[in-house]
């Protein structure tokens, strides 16, 4: 009789891990492999631009679990070792090493990596900030107090000026936007986060585009700008790049696998031949709108990996659909600002309580007459009470909203 392959996770990511964990926390008990192409052990990635970037966290402490963990949970890991192609038929995933570990169930959790430039790659000096070590060595690179040039304004970018600035560094933040996360927080509150950067002296260039880099020696010297189409350059000594990430699905490339904006998934995060995604890399079908949705949301990650468990153990064809509420946070200057939905694309924003100019309020997202985010900033309490109006898509009411 042939022994079970079992359940076979790719990507040692934080989805990865919770849904092996949750598989033994509902009593599967057959064999486990996870996969990594990192060294690392499953960490935690929002710390990467925050904590660990600051030099106020080692690199340790953004392990998930620690060492002895995993013997526990009776796991085989296999990191340092990318999957490069996936046979459906045959239930195999072949590793960039030449091995095949077979499976009967898989879980794709391979996340997203970092967009770059044209000419990026070849280049010293030039950074992005997805992985630890991307952190590791840009942390490095802050330490002689370079000019840094941060290209885009989305959370990244953001977080990246900000602990920059922490560490003296003279910062230039460029952004196609009017101002940093300007999509997502609504004029408002996206010009008290202008202000906050300006406040700690860092230079906004707004709505301009980033079109090359300048090299001389081997290292970047500055980045390329067009602004209206008026050409201009600014110097630099080194360069972050926060322009967004792409999902790892290339070694899924004629798997028969449907690929599209990440892995694409039923409802029920099913992707057909026995395989399933959560995480970054999930690009899945809204039981309750019918749209297509894949989110880059920490929280998100730990959901689904419980959810794809669940609905391993039920089997295809018994699964659930996957709910969720999307909750993301970034801390700028030792302030936080939180959103719950989708708060990107069009829409209206209302101010519910607070003031922007003071720091602290919150905010709700308008679509269509529905609520479909909430944001805040030091009003925490007040933030969670619009969670559930985000949740139901709530008609937009203002006056019950502030009474």
């Amino acid at each position: 009789m042939t022994s079970p392959a079992g359940v076979v996770v790719v990507g040692a990511s934080a989805a990865g891990l919770t849904a092996a964990e949750a598989l033994r926390q509902s009593g599967y008990d057959g064999p486990l492999t996870l996969v990594g192409d990192e060294p690392h052990p499953p960490y935690d990635r929002p710390p990467v631009s925050k904590q660990l970037l600051a030099g106020d966290w080692p690199a340790e402490r953004l392990l998930l679990r620690p060492e002895e963990a995993y013997t526990e949970l009776d796991v085989r890991l296999r990191l340092g070792v990318a999957a490069s192609a996936l046979d459906v038929t045959a239930h195999r995933v072949r590793l960039a090493n030449g091995t095949d570990v077979p499976y009967d169930s898989l879980v794709v959790a391979t996340g997203t990596r970092a967009r770059t430039l044209p000419g990026a790659g070849g280049a010293a000096g030039v950074h992005v900030l997805r992985t630890l070590d991307d952190a590791l060595a840009l942390r490095t690179a802050l330490a002689g107090r370079p000019r840094l040039v941060v290209v885009g304004g989305g959370f990244v970018g953001a977080e990246a000026a900000s602990v920059a600035r922490s560490l003296d560094c003279e910062v230039t933040l460029i952004t196609t936007g009017d101002a940093p996360l300007a999509d997502v927080v609504g004029p408002d509150a996206a010009d008290m986060l202008a202000s906050l950067h300006r406040e700690h002296g860092v230079r906004l260039v707004t709505g301009t585009r980033v079109t090359g880099l300048l090299t001389g020696q081997g290292r970047v010297t500055g980045v390329i700008t067009d602004r209206r189409g008026v050409r201009s350059e600014v110097r630099a000594d080194a360069v972050v790049l926060g322009v967004g990430a792409r999902p790892n699905t290339e070694w899924l490339a004629g798997s028969g696998l449907p690929l599209g904006d990440g892995v694409e998934c039923d409802s029920t995060l099913y992707a057909g031949h026995d395989v399933w995604a959560a995480g970054d890399v999930a690009s899945w079908q809204d039981p309750d709108s019918g749209t297509r949705l894949r989110i880059e949301h920490r929280t998100n990650a730990t959901e689904q990996g419980r959810h794809v468990a669940a609905n391993i153990l039920a089997g295809p064809g018994a699964g659930s659909g996957f709910r969720t509420v999307p909750y993301v946070w970034s801390d700028q200057y030792g302030l936080r600002l939180q959103v719950y939905g989708l708060a990107r694309g069009p829409g209206a924003t209302h101010l519910v309580d607070g003031d922007p100019r003071q720091r602290k309020f919150t905010a709700v997202r308008v679509r269509d007459g529905r609520v479909v985010a909430a944001l805040g900033m030091g009003m925490f309490r007040q933030l969670r009470a619009l969670r559930e109006l985000v949740a139901e898509h709530a008609a937009w009411q203002p006056r019950g909203l502030t009474s």
